[in-house]
Order: structure tokens, then C-alpha cells, then sequence
């Protein structure tokens, strides 16, 4: 991929970053990350699919609860909002291209700033979806997923699609209208729900069953809208449990299943998993995506991690290689993606003020998702990892215990089994043991 500048360079003096191995000592080089590189029959671009996060890496400032911004960064000082919109996408292919990444993800409000008229926000949206259209164009870079901002205005301190007040719940209609004719003009190949304030801060207050009835006519709503208008990707739905309200109806992975197939949604939607969101929800990332691929249903992933000391989602680039190895292992063995990727839903920290922070938080995120791929590829044909969870569950190889998998057994030929074999042998889960293959393989 050829890297894309607009009228002026933001990363001056940062060239293209190239695969350069892990001898290399250059902080803008990939050590692991070779894209064309075979594992487990597909390349490692097939396996990974990157994408950037708009908002976080474009429109994040480095502002917290205690403090002003911080990243003071050249395409955020126009002060025409289009002029400043456009600024934004030039860094933004910029930075994609020179990285030599797939995607990019984005909220519509990161893409240009909204006003409080709905048509002056269309025509927006529509011009700098025209000017991203060319990027995409110069570029060959994709656009991996669109999604709708329904938390951070006022109007949305109630929710949007569950909100009390059905003048609040249009205005989100007509903002996902918006972003759905742009991801569609985009070519994107999936869209992403996200319910920020989908939920309760009190139930003294709250219908709970009439609100998640109407998320649910919401969704519809929107699919149908999507497919008569041509968009044939998927629909994701992405759980967190709560921040920032209390309770949120898209809780985890568990939850949103069981939404889906109450609502009869399951053929259009699938789950778009997020690491810290994960932890929030007191579950593993692991265990998240678990659930979701044992149900057939895992869709994409937002990278990221959380801080243990903090207890709030921090949005850190991921880099445990360890944690990440055992993600991996669970995506490799449930055959990958099921239309999305590895979206970096993470943010440089507070006081990492220097364009090629940017850089370097991609490249570290970049290359641990590499690493953990090669590591748990090796894990999976090299160790016995795959054996020893075999063989734990050898004992229902057996003809009493198929039958009872195939739903052919009864509690009384249970009960008779159990007489006839007497005290079952303590077998040992050899946790530790399965720890250490993870360490030995990194």
C-alpha cells in the first residue's frame, strides 16, 4: 500500500512502516506483523483484518474527569467544521496507509462535527462521506464497520432507542438513517450497535421490558431499512455491562444472545466483542469469546485493555501476550471472524503528546495480535494442548455417555450407571501444567 498524504503531511518524517523482523531495533518497523506470512493456511492480513478506530486515534484529546486536553494535534485547529473534518481524514488515511493497514472504523460525529438540525447534519455526513469515498479510492483502504454516536449528546442521557420519550428515539432514528446511508455509500462491510446509554440508572423509574421491546423494534427497524437499501453486510451488537449508565441491556456476550434469539435477529446480527468490556462485565476476554463462537455468532473484536489498579474502561493499547495468545487460540480454533476484524478501539495515554505516539501504540498492538497468532498456531501443532482437553472429556466417548449427549438417556439409566461403577477416580485438570505451555511457546 502506498501511503496517502492530502494538501500537507501531519507525520512528517515518518515513512511508510515496513515488516522488518524481530531483529530489527526500529521503533517504526513491524518485528512480527509480515502480512503475507502463512499460518494455519491463510495469511496473517486473512487472520487479523486491523482496523484504525476514528475516533480515538482523530478525535481523542487527552482530557480526562480532573484535566484539559492535552493532544493538541495539527487537524483539530480549523475552525470551519468541514475544513476540519476533511483535515482529520487526510491524518487519518495518513496514518492507515503508512501503517499499510486494511480498515478503519468510525462514529459518525468523529467523521464531522453535528449540530442539533438533522438536515444540516445529513448534508455533512454526506459531504465528507463523498470525501472519504475518494480516500478510499486513492488509498485501497476499507471501511471495516459505521456506526452512530447515541450516547454522548444531551438528548441521549436517557437512552436513545430505550428512551421514555418518543421524540428522543426518532432523532436516533434519524441519526442511524444517516449513518447507515454512509456506511452503505462507503462500501462498508458491516455495521455496529453499540447501547453506551441503553439501560437504567434506576429501576424506580424504569419500564425495563417496554424499553428493551422497543431496542429490539429499533433494530428491526434499522435492519430493514439496510437491506431494502442495499447493504448486505452484518449487523454487530456490542456488549458492555455497564458505564456509563448503571445497568445496560447489552450486559455480555450471554445476554446479547439471548436478546437476539428472543427477537428473532439471530440470521442478521452478530457479536462485536471489546477486551475492557469483557473485564467490566466481571467475565475473560477469553471467556467472551468463547461464548460467542461456541454460539456461531463472532462477528468482530474492538482491541484494547484495561488497567487492573482502575476499575473503569481505560481504552489502553493491547500488548499482554500473554492474555492475547490464549484469545488467540480460541479465534484460531473457532475458524476466525465472521465478517469483521480487530477494530483498535484504544486510545494513546494522557500524557503521550507526540504525533508518532500514534505510530508507536499501533505497531505495538499490531504486532502482539502477530506474535500471539504465530504463538498460538504453534501451541495448537506443536504442543499437546489440544490432547489434554481431549482427553478430559474421553469418558464420554463411551456408548452410555454418547447416549446421553444425543438425548437418549434417561435419570433412572443415570442413576444405574452410577451403581454399576461405584466411586468415579479423582482426574486432574492440569491447569498449571496447561499455564506452562502457554509460557514455554511465548
Amino acid at each position: 500500500m502506498k501511503p496517502v498524504t492530502g494538501k500537507r503531511e501531519f507525520f512528517s518524517g515518518i515513512g511508510a512502516i515496513q515488516y522488518e523482523g524481530p531483529q530489527t531495533n526500529n521503533p517504526l518497523a513491524y518485528r512480527w506483523y509480515d502480512e503475507n506470512r502463512i499460518v494455519a493456511g491463510k495469511s496473517m492480513k486473512e487472520w487479523l483484518r486491523f482496523a484504525v478506530a476514528y475516533w480515538h486515534s482523530f478525535n481523542g484529546n487527552g482530557a480526562d474527569p480532573f484535566g484539559e486536553a492535552t493532544h493538541l494535534f495539527e487537524w483539530d485547529k480549523n475552525a470551519d467544521p468541514i475544513a476540519r473534518a476533511k483535515d482529520k481524514a487526510d491524518a487519518a488515511f495518513e496514518l492507515i496507509t503508512k501503517l499499510n493497514l486494511p480498515y478503519y472504523c468510525f462514529h459518525d460525529v468523529d467523521v464531522v462535527d453535528y449540530t442539533n438540525d438533522i438536515a444540516d447534519n445529513e448534508k455533512r455526513l454526506q459531504t465528507l462521506t463523498q470525501y472519504l469515498k475518494e480516500k478510499q479510492e486513492e488509498s485501497g483502504v476499507k471501511l471495516l464497520w459505521g456506526t452512530a454516536n447515541l450516547f454522548s449528546h444531551r438528548r441521549y442521557m436517557n437512552g436513545a432507542s430505550t428512551n421514555p420519550d418518543f421524540h428522543v428515539l426518532s432523532h436516533a432514528a434519524a441519526q442511524v438513517k444517516a449513518a447507515l446511508d454512509a456506511t452503505i455509500a462507503l462500501g462498508g462491510e458491516n455495521y455496529v450497535f453499540w447501547g453506551g446509554r441503553e439501560g437504567y440508572m434506576s429501576l424506580l423509574n424504569t419500564n425495563m421490558k417496554r424499553e428493551k421491546e422497543h431496542l429490539a423494534r429499533f433494530l428491526q427497524a434499522s435492519r430493514d431499512y439496510a437491506r431494502k437499501n442495499g447493504f448486505t453486510g452484518t449487523f454487530f451488537i456490542e456488549p458492555k455491562p455497564c458505564e456509563p449508565t448503571k445497568h445496560q441491556y447489552d450486559y455480555d456476550a450471554e445476554t446479547v444472545i439471548g436478546f437476539l434469539r428472543q427477537y428473532d435477529l439471530l440470521n442478521d446480527f452478530k457479536l462485536n466483542l471489546e477486551v475492557n468490556h469483557a473485564t467490566l462485565a466481571g467475565h475473560t476476554f477469553q471467556h467472551e469469546l468463547q461464548v460467542a463462537i461456541d454460539a456461531g455468532l463472532l462477528g468482530s473484536i474492538d482491541a484494547n485493555r484495561g488497567d487492573y489498579q482502575n476499575g473503569w474502561d481505560t481504552d489502553q493499547f493491547p500488548t499482554n501476550l500473554n492474555e492475547l495468545t490464549e484469545a488467540m487460540l480460541i479465534i484460531l480454533e473457532g475458524g476466525g471472524f465472521k465478517g469483521g476484524g480487530i477494530n483498535f478501539d484504544a486510545k494513546i495515554r494522557r500524557n503521550s503528546t507526540d504525533p508518532a505516539d500514534i505510530f508507536y501504540a499501533h505497531i505495538g498492538g499490531v504486532d502482539s495480535f502477530a506474535r500471539a497468532l504465530v504463538t498460538a498456531d504453534a501451541i495448537l501443532e506443536k504442543s499437546d494442548y489440544r490432547k489434554v482437553r481431549q482427553d478430559r472429556y474421553a469418558s464420554f466417548d463411551a456408548a452410555e455417555a454418547k447416549a446421553f449427549e444425543a438425548g437418549n438417556s434417561s435419570l433412572e439409566a443415570l442413576r444405574d450407571f452410577a451403581v454399576a461403577q461405584g466411586e468415579p477416580k479423582v482426574s486432574s485438570g492440569r491447569q498449571e501444567y496447561l499455564e506452562n505451555i502457554i509460557n514455554n511457546y511465548l
